[in-house]
């Protein structure tokens, strides 16, 4: 699978660290071990179009949201969410 990085153009998926799905910004707000057990280990794994969190690790450092099938693996959208050195 190839993203194109908005900065660096198409690269290797190996060079982004996947961070996860939609929800990955949902955490648990409690210290319900829980609640923070489903969080991590009960996700949904849907079939079809999701829009993903990625970080550009082995390149220019930038954050992604990456829009693909999980089926196909195509990717229809890369928007980037921050440049680096952009204040979080």
């Amino acid at each position: 699978m190839r993203i194109t990085c908005p900065l660096c153009g198409p690269r290797d998926r190996r060079e982004f660290y996947y961070y996860g799905a939609q929800d990955y910004l949902a955490r648990p707000a409690s210290d319900d071990p829980a609640a923070w057990d489903d969080y991590l280990h009960l996700r949904d794994n849907p079939a079809g179009e999701t829009r993903d969190l990625w970080y550009h690790d082995m390149g220019c450092a930038s954050w992604l949201l990456v829009t693909r099938n999980t089926v196909t693996h195509a990717i229809t959208d890369v928007a980037l969410v921050a440049k680096p050195g952009d204040a979080a």
